[in-house]
């Protein structure tokens, strides 16, 4: 059975999951939390980095893990490449809350314009990790980004990124590039039925209708 560790940097989670001496780890976070995640890591077999997708406050720390822990990083393509390009997707928000947050964090966004690496797996929808030791797939989840991706393990816990948010409370994200898509990845999470949802924003909660 796959051990899921919750690392909580701040606002934002990265999450170990561990099986039969193989680990993975979902999402890096800030340069304030290295030395975190790093001692949460230590000891572990990382074999996998997974970006859940491309925005700052989720991959500043994936190079200097990377080298730490000799794991390569993994990031769908399309993220990749907003990267490379040194431009920032456009984001939108429908409610209040959302035009809140996201006002507060657009000249953040823009800081990932130097955080670039090099990135050693391109993940896409269907893929497994098996091969890094841990009984999962990818799942692709556009709409937060054109190529958010999360991770499904054996129907029981499902990683989503900033597909859905628990930040003020459990729901859809409060932003978005495309809004189409992401109520198309909140109808797919919602089809896990049993599984734990793991945010990359807040507490984790039981699967329900998003």
């Amino acid at each position: 059975m796959t051990q899921v560790t919750r690392i909580k940097c701040g606002g934002t989670n990265c999450f170990c999951l561990e099986n039969n001496g193989s680990a993975i780890l979902i999402d890096t976070s800030r340069t304030s939390y290295r030395d975190k995640i790093l001692n949460a890591c230590r000891g572990k077999n990382v074999r996998l980095i997974i970006l859940t997708h491309g925005h700052i406050d989720h991959i500043q720390n994936a190079a200097v893990l990377s080298k730490e822990l000799n794991a390569p990083i993994a990031i769908h393509r399309a993220d990749y490449e907003m990267l490379c390009s040194k431009t920032v997707e456009p984001l939108m928000a429908d409610t209040i809350s959302g035009r809140v947050l996201l006002a507060m964090i657009q000249g953040e966004l823009k800081e990932g314009e130097d955080q670039l690496f090099e990135t050693d797996v391109f993940l896409a929808d269907g893929d497994t990790l098996e091969q890094y030791g841990i009984e999962a797939a990818v799942i692709g989840l556009p709409g937060h980004t054109k190529g958010s991706i999360g991770v499904i393990v054996a129907d029981s816990d499902i990683f989503v990124g900033d597909a859905l948010m628990n930040i003020i409370y459990p729901a859809k994200s409060l932003m978005y590039g495309n809004r189409q898509d992401m109520f198309a990845s909140a109808a797919r999470i919602s089809g896990y039925k049993n599984a734990t949802v793991h945010f990359g924003h807040g507490r984790s909660v039981p699967n329900r209708v998003w």
